[in-house]
């Protein structure tokens, strides 16, 4: 085993790891170590499908954690010798950077409010009922000026934590390339039928005012009540009926019971007559009624949950929506409520919230006999938008679909094989896969009513009334996307011809953001924009994301490539678990318990702080453990130190080989390190890959050097000794600082500055040369040795640097002769003068008596 070095090192006097991030990141940008090589071909290529982290606000250090992970394969699959396109794209559309443009700001978006080419938001905080309303341009234009100046900053740190991104791969969701790729995959989608336009039940946020997909549910426990109404049989007699929803009863279509409950069996196909509203609805047999709960029998109405659509749809039950997009009941009473003492209690409700009704309905029930006893408390889960703080509501709205498997079993198989077809890291996580896919029970809804969002590329012609007519809809050239339906005319009309009759409209909603972070392997890897990038990069070799997304960002690609491109879009997911609170919650700006990343950076380094996030297991939950850090901190201070002393031994020649028996077992163990961390990194385990480089390197620095110092420094006068130990300990540092570099990328890089010419980034990943188990388990023969040494010295209150007239080590029969090969550097190292080995039949580890 040799090593050469190209230059006589060239150490510093005091060496540090304060201020290396800013030294390594500026040289590193300097000499393009991480620009993807775009002639390689596609066998030598490992492309990264990288995470666009969300441009609302500040990174916080649950990113710092996965991304770590990322960068450590990235930086492995380098120095093994693949061109890594490992690019940076940032998730800058959406629900939370318009939030964030709007409380920063101080504005509101009004659509019907004109372009204002000078403006300018109004200083200072304004409260969300005084935000200052502002066109859908200039909101748009606000969006794009404030996600900038995120986006400046997420790069900054990004490239002090020392991702090996190249940087001038970037992307945003929002920008023309973006928009371009995801109007064209919606069009081509639209174009085979998995695309289509439908008017049905919506889960909808009333804060937000827009449609919410199954994927971006929430179930949060709220308190509630069960309100016992009196419904009136065709025979005059009662028929009581539970329900946590009593505002809805004028929405009430039928009552539901199951199938086979025998106490209902005469009512069904009968009528009851709803209290207070005084209409007639039939009853009817459902088998997702629930005997056990409440009375039996149960109200449908229109809609209070997503069991209420399952019966309208399957029941074929008329549609009386009183709930609309605003949260609060229809303000015109409804035409199906006949009955003067019905229509004048819905004026009573008119126009107020879902809460403030359900407390008046309750109290007219109360007046008119309806309501038996008081309402009883429960506690039950309440469907909200992820990103909202409001009950989700259900209104009937027109909305974009993409199919997605959730209503045809043969696109459902399909996907689920795709599943089974993608490599998970760690395996287990394909499980929340399957069940995601198993549990669908619709296609995706991809429509929102927002603003800053990819636009929906299509209008519609106006009839002579003025009407859309949305089966019939204009569709753009390919080529002339991206298109703005808001602000474009559509081929063959002119500007002046919107929103009259004979002309056209715009769709006005947006696309939601997953239909465009869907296509971040499209998006960065060029598709239709760069053919030669893309037959390179694509299917991508890895997708890196948190597992509480599987079932939303992952799943959501997989659909899109299935259906563009009927492949996988990557081979390899490797799936990332979240960053607890000391509290074990999942830390999040939502719950406020964050820690952003800076700080800890200046205060750990940032080889410390990837020592943390690299420590944790590949898709389990870590603690966030500032103690951690020190300890990388620790090590990258160590490795600055033990390099120092090699490098500082003297010149070693070019070609020299260790020979001594104990340099030999060194070199023997690192070679089983090393291929214990190649497999460990080859499986995506980078936590595994970390503890055994850093296991045998604390053995090599508490054991080895010490073991071999005083031979290195040519004390004895053994010139070959002091060669080999001098040859071994180059060739253990050369072979350790690669095994560190993926983790510790700005200490590794210092030392190999001081004695080799490039980057240890570029050099090649250490080979395992098959060296057998035996010589290796030398090493940890005299690291027992050497132990077995100190402990005696300390049993005996004696300073480790005390010398010792005589010593007698016990050790197994077998270990006699590995043990007396080793006797000259354990003396030297335990200042013993003779050192005695026994052979002990009984001696299940080696032990020292001092005489």
């Amino acid at each position: 085993m040799t090593d050469i070095s190209r230059i006589d090192p060239v150490i510093p006097d005091r060496p540090t790891v304060d201020g290396l991030d800013e030294v390594w990141v500026t040289r590193w940008e300097r000499d393009g170590v991480y620009r993807f090589d775009r002639t390689r071909p596609r066998a030598e290529v490992y492309s990264i499908d990288t995470p666009p982290p969300t441009v609302s606000g500040s990174l916080h250090v649950g990113h710092v954690f996965s991304y770590t992970h990322t960068d450590v394969v990235a930086r492995y699959q380098r120095m093994c010798g693949k061109a890594v396109f490992y690019p940076m794209g940032w998730d800058d559309n959406g629900l939370p950077t318009e939030r964030r443009v709007q409380n920063h700001f101080g504005v509101r978006c009004d659509p019907s409010l004109p372009y204002d080419p000078g403006f300018e938001p109004p200083p200072g905080k304004r409260a969300a009922k005084d935000q200052l309303p502002v066109s859908r341009r200039n909101f748009i234009e606000l969006c794009e000026r404030l996600t900038a100046e995120d986006e400046r900053v997420f790069e900054e740190l990004w490239r002090r934590l020392g991702l090996s991104v190249d940087w001038s791969h970037g992307y945003q969701t929002i920008d023309a390339a973006a928009r371009r790729a995801s109007q064209r995959a919606f069009l081509r989608n639209l174009a085979r039928g998995e695309a289509y336009l439908a008017e049905a039940p919506t889960l909808w946020d009333v804060t937000f005012r827009t449609a919410v997909a199954q994927a971006e549910l929430d179930d949060r426990e709220r308190p509630g009540a069960y309100h016992d109404l009196v419904f009136t049989r065709a025979d005059g007699e009662p028929l009581l009926i539970a329900t946590t929803r009593p505002e809805l009863l004028p929405a009430c279509v039928a009552v539901v019971v199951h199938p086979d409950d025998a106490r209902y069996a005469a009512l069904v196909g009968t009528t009851v007559r709803t209290p207070l509203f005084g209409v007639d609805v039939p009853v009817v047999a459902h088998r997702l009624a629930d005997p056990e709960k409440g009375t039996g029998a149960a109200m449908i109405c229109t809609f209070g949950d997503t069991t209420d659509v399952t019966w309208w749809r399957e029941l074929a039950l008329p549609t009386r929506p009183v709930v609309g997009r605003d949260g609060r009941l229809l303000r015109d009473v409804p035409p199906w409520l006949d009955d003067s003492v019905g229509r004048a209690a819905y004026e009573q409700l008119a126009g107020a919230t879902v809460h403030t009704a359900r407390e008046r309905v309750a109290e007219l029930l109360r007046e008119a006999g309806g309501l038996v006893g008081e309402p009883r408390p429960i506690t039950h889960a309440v469907k909200f938008y992820e990103k909202g703080d409001r009950p989700l509501e259900i209104v009937t709205t027109r909305q974009w679909y993409i199919r997605n498997g959730g209503r045809d079993e043969a696109l459902r198989e399909a996907l689920l094989e795709r599943g089974r077809e993608l490599q998970w890291h760690p395996e287990h996580m394909r499980v929340r896969y399957e069940n995601w896919v198993g549990g669908l029970n619709g296609d995706w809804l991809i429509s929102r009513q927002r603003f800053f969002g990819v636009p929906i590329p299509l209008w519609y012609p106006l009839d002579d009334a003025g009407s859309p007519v949305h089966d019939a809809p204009i569709i753009p050239a390919e080529g002339d996307l991206p298109v703005d339906p808001s602000s474009d005319a559509p081929p063959g009309y002119a500007e002046a011809q919107r929103g009259v009759p004979g002309g056209f409209t715009g769709d006005p909603d947006v696309m939601d953001t997953w239909a465009t972070s869907s296509l971040t392997p499209q998006i960065a890897g060029g598709w239709e924009a760069d053919d030669d990038l893309f037959a390179r990069v694509f299917p991508m070799d890895l997708r890196p994301q948190a597992h509480e997304i599987i079932r939303t960002w992952l799943f959501a690609s997989v659909v899109r490539a299935h259906l563009e491109h009927g492949v996988l879009p990557w081979r390899h997911a490797a799936i990332s678990g979240w960053i607890l609170d000391p509290d074990r919650k999942k830390m999040s700006k939502s719950a406020g318990n964050v820690v952003t990343p800076l700080d800890l950076l200046e205060q750990y380094g940032s080889d410390g702080v990837r020592y943390w996030a690299a420590s944790g297991r590949p898709g389990a939950d870590t603690a966030f453990d500032p103690g951690q850090m020190k300890i990388g901190r620790r090590l990258a201070m160590k490795i600055l130190n033990v390099s120092r002393f090699v490098l500082g031994l003297g010149p070693v020649a070019d070609g020299a080989e260790a020979t001594a028996p104990l340099d030999r077992a060194m070199l023997a163990a690192l070679d089983h390190t090393v291929a214990a961390a190649t497999r460990a990194l080859d499986d995506y385990d980078h936590t595994r890959a970390l503890e055994v480089a850093e296991r045998f390197f604390w053995d090599f620095c508490d054991d080895y050097v010490e073991l071999v110092k005083a031979r290195a420094y040519g004390d004895s006068g053994d010139d070959a000794g002091a060669a080999s130990a001098r040859a071994a300990l180059r060739r253990a540092l050369s072979v350790q600082l690669r095994l560190f570099a993926p983790f510790l990328p700005f200490v590794t890089e210092e030392v190999w500055s001081w004695w080799r010419d490039g980057s240890v980034h570029l050099a090649p990943w250490p080979a395992a040369e098959g060296v057998v188990r035996a010589e290796a388990e030398l090493f940890s023969t005299a690291s027992a040795l050497i132990g077995a040494v100190r402990k005696a010295k300390t049993e005996a209150q004696l300073s480790l640097r005390t010398d010792v007239a005589r010593a007698v080590a016990r050790v197994r029969p077998a270990d006699v002769t590995a043990a007396g090969e080793l006797l000259d550097d354990v003396r030297a190292a335990g200042r013993v003068a003779v050192l005695d080995v026994e052979p002990d039949a009984d001696a299940d580890v080696v032990t020292v008596t001092l005489t």
